[in-house]
């Protein structure tokens, strides 16, 4: 008789897993079904998700109204060729988004996640300067520690770092500069303004206000203006990576509405459908857009992927901005961030924390292990182990942590990842380095 295998065992059979060192890695943990800011396992266990699965959901898992929408344009039309033809959602999804973006953004280009809205943003920039006649203009200036996706152009406009680096020779060369954090900001402006007298420069691509995978870095949104201001004066366009910051998470709508200089380019995905189905975006002014336009074919824009503006994907994102716009959701956004700003009063200086970060309904608490910042810190894989204790899923950068939950979530489902947060700091206080643990890779 056949002994029946469980689901975590099936997938390791047969599953690879991203940034996950397979030789090492426990078995997955297998959800079957989720409810509002909660995963539910295969054996009963419920998991609160403190992190919107990779920053994606926003309203809550497996959302009625969402469900909804998708049920409804799935029996009217799952997906049609984006070359030459269009559908509703399409076209109501963009005129929405254009409505609700910087006055400068005109046209809506469709892809399917955060890498290629990225891509798409790059390949705009360089042809834009190619059909302008400046081929020469191809270098873009990034931020130290940036992270814009795993496809190529998005690693090479990323740092270098253990993610890419069997890829380095691949990848074309770009200019980085230091992140303008509070008090560093001038030191960034000058080695701004010096790459700025190079000819070649053709684009600024950054994530405004919160560098995510580097450990939720932050700056503010008043330099980050100084720097468009000065690219502009200097031709350069600039690209606004909002594919974790849109939708709400640093506050407003976009993080771009609290800058004064407006970006050229703006990505979106994660949170676009709010966490239901794969989908991106790239918006752009309309010089840029302009420029393509041509009797000669060879000027247009050759980028497309089979799943562009999938209408049920276009369906669910429909739905998940209108409830992203309702005064509920500007409530639940603003108690996180209420209840997130208290916390952090609490245990920023304390014993064991280094530093404390916040903007919006993002929290992260970095803590001093007594050496220095890393993804690969030992900590990392007690901190992850330690929350799923109190089931709770967190993805810690090495020893930063960092809550970003669905805006749902309750304050007392807040209470209990606080409670997280002060267990992680006792055991930094308790920890002893152990120099021959493994060090496995993860976002």
């Amino acid at each position: 008789m056949l002994q029946s295998t469980s689901l975590a065992q099936r997938d390791h059979a047969v599953l690879w897993h991203p940034y996950t060192q397979m030789q090492t890695a426990p078995l997955p943990i297998p959800i079957v079904r989720g409810e509002g800011s909660w995963l539910i396992a295969e054996d009963g266990t419920r998991y609160l998700d403190a992190i919107s699965s990779w920053w994606v959901n926003l309203h809550g898992h497996s959302h009625p109204a969402i469900a909804a929408r998708v049920s409804e344009q799935l029996r009217t039309l799952e997906h049609v060729l984006f070359a030459g033809f269009t559908h509703p959602a399409a076209v109501e999804l963009a005129e929405q988004l254009l409505a609700l973006l910087p006055t400068n953004q005109a046209r809506v280009f469709y892809s399917d996640n955060g890498s290629t809205a990225v891509e798409v943003a790059l390949k705009m920039v360089l042809q834009y300067f190619h059909n302008q006649g400046q081929p020469a203009r191809r270098t873009f200036l990034c931020f130290q520690n940036s992270y814009h996706g795993d496809t190529f152009g998005a690693m090479a406009v990323s740092a270098r770092g253990a993610f890419t680096e069997p890829f380095w020779p691949l990848l074309f060369d770009v200019e980085f500069l230091d992140v303008p954090v509070p008090g560093r900001e001038a030191e960034t402006l000058t080695q701004l303004d010096a790459l700025l007298l190079r000819p070649d420069v053709a684009g600024f691509i950054f994530e405004p206000l919160v560098l995510g995978t580097a450990g939720m870095v932050m700056y503010e949104p008043e330099v980050l203006s100084e720097m468009l201001r000065r690219c502009h004066q200097a031709g350069v366009l600039c690209i606004s990576d909002e594919v974790m910051t849109g939708f709400g998470r640093t506050g407003p709508l976009f993080a771009s509405e609290l800058l004064t200089e407006q970006p050229d380019i703006m990505c979106f995905s994660k949170g676009l459908t709010g966490g239901t189905l794969a989908m991106g975006l790239t918006t752009c002014a309309a010089p840029i857009y302009e420029a393509f336009l041509s009797h000669d074919k060879m000027r247009a824009l050759f980028h497309g992927h089979s799943y562009t503006a999938n209408p049920v994907a276009c369906a669910a994102a429909l739905a998940s901005l209108e409830l992203t716009r309702a005064e509920e959701c500007t409530r639940q956004r603003q108690r996180i961030e209420a209840t997130h700003a208290a916390f952090r009063q609490e245990i920023e200086g304390q014993p064991g924390v280094r530093a404390v970060r916040h903007r919006g309904t993002i929290l992260a608490v970095e803590y001093d292990p007594g050496e220095g910042t890393s993804y690969f810190s030992r900590l990392r894989d007690a901190f992850y182990q330690l929350a799923l204790d109190h089931h709770v899923v967190l993805r810690p950068l090495g020893n930063v942590v960092y809550l970003l939950p669905p805006y749902c979530t309750t304050n007392e489902e807040l209470a209990l990842l606080y409670t997280v947060l002060r267990r992680m700091r006792e055991l930094v206080l308790d920890f002893i380095p152990a120099p021959n643990l493994p060090e496995i890779l993860h976002d």
